[in-house]
């Protein structure tokens, strides 16, 4: 086991180092004038010259990637004071660090991520599970219904109809807010609840007829017909070996879905009016703020690699012979 997580730590550091290179080619050494995007409008050209003077534009553009590589892991300085590793460069619209803009913001993207998730593979899988084991019933169809209506909504056309009824025409619960967990965890919940379950609706009903096709097949197996012919109980069959089975292709969609997770939160945190990180790449992108974009665009790339090696090491778990390949 800990050869495969080396193999995947290693990967994944590769994968990030090509990233960044992907991202600094694209952005910095692309057409646009870094600096005057830099100083902004109204700007003289001798205000321009210095900006170029003093972040290095003038080097050769491998001298630039290397400042830029280097300083994610051992720090840089700029003209309004040092900035520590990992350093991600200055904010030209705020003249804030960007990596401490990004964790500012991150708290409240984690926890709609992770909340979401948690959402949708306890209700999901569970549904799928109860539809598998009642297969034929009135349960079943419902489930099975149940989730090709909710798999044709979308975070942007749910949401609108969610803050109409609970929030401005009944008042039911107060508008989405972002509580520290740490602070208050009841809060936290409370404020996050309903872009929490909006996400997850669409991944709920995707995750419902997963778990119910899946678990249908593997009591459908040979191993666990057997054991059913031996006279082993019902449902010591169905956990002891059909459930685990059917988690394998379970958490390998897991592993490819938590981009679009993560990619959601983009519209969830703009139909809720809420300050994470996928609304900070939004605003990023309108002040034509290089330095924000490229920051967010990296931390996004090494979450998702972070919670994709997590979700190699269940499947390795779930599955001893992944470890081999």
């Amino acid at each position: 086991m800990l050869q495969f997580i080396i193999r995947r730590l290693a990967g994944a550091v590769v994968t990030l180092f090509l990233i960044g290179a992907v991202t600094f080619f694209l952005f910095v050494a692309g057409p646009s004038d870094y600096a005057s995007l830099a100083c902004g409008k109204d700007c003289s050209p001798e205000r321009v010259d210095a900006i170029r003077q003093a972040l290095g534009l003038n080097e050769p553009v491998t001298q630039q990637f290397w400042e830029f590589m280097s300083g994610i892991v051992l720090g840089r300085d700029f003209p309004d004071g040092h900035c520590a590793a990992p350093c991600l460069g200055q904010s030209f619209y705020s003249g804030d660090m960007v990596w401490d803009t990004i964790m500012d913001r991150f708290p409240l993207t984690i926890s709609l991520t992770v909340g979401a998730m948690v959402v949708f593979l306890t209700i999901g899988i569970g549904a799928g599970m109860i539809a598998a084991y009642r297969r034929g019933s009135m349960i079943d169809k419902v489930a099975t219904g149940a989730s090709m209506v909710l798999s044709s909504f979308q975070i942007y056309f749910l949401g609108p109809i969610v803050l109409l009824i609970f929030v401005y025409s009944t008042g039911w619960v107060e508008a989405p807010k972002y509580v520290p967990f740490t602070e208050n965890p009841f809060g936290w919940l409370a404020g996050l609840w309903i872009p929490m379950v909006v996400m997850a609706t669409i991944f709920t009903a995707q995750y419902t007829r997963m778990a119910r096709a899946s678990l249908v097949e593997q009591l459908a197996e040979e191993h666990v017909r057997t054991a059913r012919a031996k006279g082993m109980p019902k449902n010591y069959v169905f956990f002891r070996y059909a459930w685990r089975g059917s988690l394998i292709p379970i958490v390998t969609v897991l592993g490819i879905d938590l981009s679009s997770l993560l990619g959601g939160g983009v519209v969830t945190e703009l139909t809720f009016s809420l300050q994470g990180i996928g609304r900070l790449a939004v605003e990023g992108a309108v002040n034509k703020d290089l330095p924000l974009t490229m920051g967010v665009m990296l931390v996004g790339a090494f979450f998702i690699l972070l919670l994709n090696i997590l979700v190699d090491i269940v499947y390795a778990w779930i599955d001893p012979r992944v470890r081999l390949s």
